[in-house]
């Protein structure tokens, strides 16, 4: 969808200059009088429309993300008052609002445990209580994490293929990380101080108001646009990648939806999963002859999801082109990034990174990059080789992710079988 032919270019360039006099400090009250007709009848596509314009201007995704609530909490009644239809069950948005409901439950229910540990009478042991379910309150909240996750790899390379503007995705995701981050700094900081501080009390009510904010920017704009942007079968195909990653507190589409969509993409024939089934009939058979050797389509799929490694191949154009499949990943991975751009990829705070190896990789500065880092307690290795053919022309990266704990606690030798 052209988001472009539903702007109003006029209104978009006085919340520009709204939202530029907010950021640089200027009277707010006047700010609002001045530009109060753009700020009244703003749209969800003026919105989008408005970050995009920022971040052309030279305004960086930090700057946006610090001024961001005070602009929003003007703008919110008019953006509240966009009218659009809600999806039932079976549509992705739809398990994308339950799951919200459920996150600002549970919001609440947190809120209630703070004002109690802060305000009332507790005896050492009360509030030992009440501090444990603060903290599994908290440990719940950070498994929102599998809603910005879809989003991020399933819904956001839809809209990317859909939308003129984009870059606001960026900063939803920049967004996402910090709530992220923040949910573990309280968590550490509780056990830590076995106490609710002013400093964590502080981060909290920033996370609150990150989280609900998230949610406003989700069902007020995201979501109208890309109801409008995308295809029946882009949903359809959303629908039949989510279940892998997982849902928040709530049972995800059934079987009867699944197939629903399934047989929807069968019968529009635009779906990557039919396709990817006619190919495998064409050519299940065939055998690939290589230099060292013959294998099968089956063979090398089942050799490339059996090595315990994550592998993503990026072309000499910048694009995903594949990547496999291991039983157990690392990275999320959907079908959704076959094709995207790989700087689309990556959270904005470590994007320059990527770009940074392959701008070298292509420029014949270096031939590999290697990273390591710590999850969930996992130790994990992360490399980035170059591909370059016969004629030294480069042809691409591949990103190989391992996690090498328990090698690093190998010692000695091993000749038995146990």
């Amino acid at each position: 969808m052209a988001i472009k032919n539903k702007v109003d270019f006029d209104r978009v360039d006085d919340l520009i200059k709204f939202s530029m006099g907010m950021m640089a400090g200027e009277d707010g009250s006047k700010l609002i009088k001045k530009y109060q007709n753009a700020i009244d009848n703003i749209t969800p596509f003026d919105m989008v429309a408005l970050e995009e314009k920022q971040i052309e201007k030279g305004v960086d995704i930090k700057a946006i993300k610090k001024d961001i609530e005070k602009i929003i909490n003007v703008l919110k009644p008019a953006l509240d008052s966009y009218e659009w239809e809600k999806p039932g069950e079976g549509h992705p948005v739809y398990y994308y609002m339950k799951e919200n409901r459920k996150l600002e439950d549970l919001l609440g229910n947190t809120k209630k445990t703070i004002k109690s540990l802060k305000f009332e009478e507790l005896t050492q042991k009360e509030f030992a209580d009440k501090l444990k379910e603060f903290e599994q309150n908290i440990e719940e909240l950070s498994k929102f994490n599998c809603h910005y996750t879809r989003k991020e790899n399933i819904l956001f390379p839809y809209l990317e293929a859909s939308w003129d503007y984009t870059r606001p995705l960026q900063v939803m995701w920049s967004i996402h990380d910090d709530i992220r981050t923040g949910w573990k700094e309280v968590l550490a900081g509780v056990r830590e101080e076995k106490d609710l501080t002013p400093e964590i009390d502080k981060k909290l009510g920033r996370l609150f108001l990150m989280a609900y904010r998230m949610v406003h920017k989700e069902e007020q704009i995201i979501f109208p646009l890309a109801m409008e942007a995308l295809t029946e079968a882009d949903w359809a195909e959303m629908l039949l990648q989510e279940p892998e990653v997982g849902y928040f507190k709530i049972a995800g589409p059934g079987q009867k939806e699944l197939n629903a969509s399934q047989q929807l993409l069968i019968k529009t024939g635009s779906s990557r999963k039919v396709e990817k089934t006619k190919a495998d009939g064409d050519i299940k058979d065939a055998v690939l002859e290589f230099a060292t050797g013959k294998l099968s389509k089956e063979q090398l799929e089942l050799i490339f999801n059996y090595l315990p490694v994550d592998i993503t191949y990026v072309d000499e154009n910048d694009q995903v082109r594949f990547f496999s499949d291991p039983p157990e990943r690392i990275f999320p991975r959907s079908p959704a990034i076959i094709g995207r751009k790989v700087h689309n990829c990556h959270p904005p705070e470590s994007v320059h990174i990527v770009e940074q190896i392959v701008e070298d990789f292509k420029a014949g500065k270096r031939d590999k990059a290697r990273f390591w880092l710590t999850i969930n307690e996992r130790f994990i290795l992360i490399d980035y080789f170059c591909l370059r053919d016969g004629e030294n022309k480069y042809r691409g990266v591949i990103e190989v992710t391992q996690d090498i704990t328990e090698i690093q606690e190998l010692e000695g030798e091993k000749r038995l079988l146990d």
